[in-house]
């Protein structure tokens, strides 16, 4: 049923995008087919292949260093309430704070290289990860957190066997929504700094009018978006698999 629907709601699109296509001059939009098309002559040059690849190692290096960093901080707020109080007016102070302001400012620190864009994609999404971990870790049951302590239960099994799974769905909602930041990020910082990977390609085909060859990346960006965000619901559907037998 699901998948009847989406096909469905894929033809309606392209059938809308055909459309618009015939309605608008020629040059100024590109029709599915000739995006096809464009998409079949950029899969035989290595240009895309190389953007790719730019594009990814910005991305995954970012989002990892993103998640590791925001789990940790974001369990050690949830745990430590005075260190968590006294840190969540920052946190969200910058998480409400657009990263596009400090683009200037980490250009001048790191230049226009790789560590730069991987500090910016960093940077947007590490915030949903803290948020979400630190409430997830505030939400832990103090009931069974009290009979564990009655067992002689350490700080550390606690934390393992009740904390921790407890916050998981928390924690990946906040990896969901933070993978979907960094792809959106790893863009943003390709355009304004040195201009490489599937960013760069953004410029250079929207700059020039060559929308069959621009629609092309920006399908590819969507399908990344969809197989990040669907590789981890899958992942927290296994990992939360105990709620639903609850």
């Amino acid at each position: 049923m699901i998948v009847a629907l989406r096909l469905c709601f894929l033809a309606l699109f392209l059938f809308i995008w055909w459309a618009v296509s015939l309605r608008v001059p020629q040059g100024l939009f590109a029709s599915p087919y000739e995006t096809l098309i464009a998409a079949e002559h950029m899969l035989v040059e290595k240009r895309l292949w190389t953007a790719l690849g730019d594009s990814m190692r910005v991305y995954f290096s970012g989002t990892v260093i993103a998640a590791l960093i925001g789990i940790f901080i974001g369990g050690m707020m949830g745990s430590l309430r005075v260190f968590g109080r006294a840190l969540d007016i920052y946190v969200y102070a910058l998480a409400a704070t657009p990263r596009v302001a400090f683009i200037p400012m980490i250009i001048v620190l790191l230049g226009l290289g790789v560590s730069a864009k991987v500090f910016i994609v960093f940077l947007g999404a590490v915030m949903p990860v803290i948020i979400n971990t630190y409430k997830g870790v505030q939400q832990a049951d103090e009931n069974l957190i009290e009979m564990a302590r009655s067992t002689g239960a350490g700080k550390a099994r606690i934390a393992w066997h009740i904390v921790i799974p407890g916050a998981m769905p928390f924690i990946l909602a906040g990896l969901r929504l933070s993978a979907t930041l960094g792809l959106i990020n790893t863009i943003v910082a390709e355009l304004y700094t040195a201009v490489s990977g599937l960013g760069g390609l953004l410029n250079i085909y929207g700059s020039s009018f060559r929308m069959a060859e621009y629609f092309v990346v920006v399908i590819i960006l969507a399908l990344l978006g969809v197989a990040v965000n669907e590789g981890l619901r899958l992942l927290e559907a296994r990992m939360t698999r105990w709620q639903v037998a609850k």
